[in-house]
């Protein structure tokens, strides 16, 4: 029997929606396999993925050299290869930056604890004496000296040597993909105008002119969105780490850029963010200066309040064009829904779905309801005539 002819059995319709439901029963009986095998699959790409974001984050640094600084040279072909080569450079150069700020402070950091284990344990057992609550922690028997402190972190690391060793297994796995994706992302950003006039056939063949031309309006806008909140993300923790660099210098702080630099990049991720970076700091200055540690601990809540209603609402807002309200109900949501990856992409999200609620699907509501109201009418003249 033929499809079309299928298609018109009374039976067809049930049969096809009984299939959808035991296939739905199926697959929510074994979901936990089902995203397994999904998140095992994925991981494939990993590489890839993450190339493509990292092609598309230096584009416009690329974009930026070729038409600014190599503009004098004659060959596209070569102002582009240029331009890749510098920003490459300039990631590099930042990435060196950041490490060799943050990784001789991070191992000061540590050999200060190690020296100084005996005076922050008895200024801890001090501490806790004078408020009263030595013996409500039992300080007594976890802190009795800085050998003990040792001797206890050392069996920590041996009862959970396996522990440790997958950890330090999966890093370094995540550094080998973070260094395919670098390499992946010139070999794109090379291939960029190949690759979008492969696109933009395939679109073409599939939609037709118009709708080709519909979806590059729709992605261009979408680019413009996610680049916004890129650029404005990054301004956003440049002042956060500057503005706690400052104060932190101010009052003779130790540890200034190590911490600010923790401040700044946790302020990336909205919400938990500034509470991770708030924690970390926190903790670094504690080994050094506890009313260091208070005063850093006063000064983040109040430097993030400023930044959480007054600052990032006039960055994303004002250029996004989206409500402080709708990027709350964004962060909530797609956080909940989708974890830390949900938080990091609630607010472009909100962008587009408010662009798309906006031109798209409310002009259409509206142009269907004018059209089934004008045929009311129509039909109610006909009626009566």
């Amino acid at each position: 029997m033929k499809p079309e002819k299928m298609r018109d059995k009374k039976w067809y319709p049930n049969t096809i929606a009984g299939c959808a439901a035991v296939l739905l029963y199926v697959a929510l009986s074994h979901l936990g396999v089902i995203t397994s095998a999904l998140r095992t699959f994925g991981g494939y790409f990993a590489p890839l993925a993450l190339g493509c974001v990292l092609a598309y984050i230096m584009n416009p640094l690329a974009m930026f050299y070729q038409q600014r600084v190599f503009r004098g040279v004659g060959s596209e072909r070569i102002r582009w290869a240029l331009s890749i080569v510098l920003t490459l450079l300039t990631v590099l150069l930042i990435l060196a930056f950041l490490l060799g700020t943050l990784i001789p402070q991070l191992v000061g950091s540590v050999m200060t604890l190690v020296e100084n284990m005996g005076g922050y344990v008895s200024s801890l057992r001090a501490l806790a004496e004078r408020l009263g609550v030595s013996e409500a922690l039992n300080l007594s028997q976890f802190l009795s000296s800085s050998e003990d402190v040792i001797k206890k972190i050392a069996n920590f690391v041996t009862d959970n040597i396996q522990t440790i060793l997958s950890a330090s297994a999966s890093a370094g796995k995540g550094i080998v993909n973070w260094l395919i994706a670098l390499i992946l992302s010139v070999y794109l950003l090379s291939s960029k105008e190949s690759l979008m006039r492969g696109m933009a056939r395939l679109l073409r063949a599939l939609l037709g002119e118009k709708g080709l031309g519909r979806m590059s309006t729709f992605f261009s806008r979408c680019d413009r969105i996610v680049s916004k909140y890129i650029l404005y993300s990054l301004l956003d923790a440049l002042i956060v780490g500057v503005a706690n660099a400052i104060f932190m210098a101010a009052l003779g702080m130790q540890f200034v850029g190590l911490v600010s630099m923790v401040v700044a990049v946790t302020n990336l991720i909205p919400t938990f963010g500034p509470l991770i970076g708030a924690v970390i700091g926190g903790f670094v200055l504690l080994l050094t200066n506890p009313l260091h540690a208070l005063f850093f601990l006063i000064f983040t809540a109040v430097l993030q309040f400023l930044d959480g209603y007054i600052i990032k609402p006039k960055l994303f807002g004002d250029s996004l064009g989206v409500s402080g309200l709708l990027i709350l109900t964004a962060v909530v949501v797609c956080g909940n829904m989708f974890g830390i990856v949900g938080i990091l992409l609630s607010i472009p999200f909100a962008a587009i779905l408010d662009f798309v609620y906006e031109d798209y699907l409310l002009p259409t509501l509206e142009k269907r309801q004018s059209k089934k109201g004008k045929q009311e009418e129509d039909n109610g003249g006909n009626h009566a005539g």
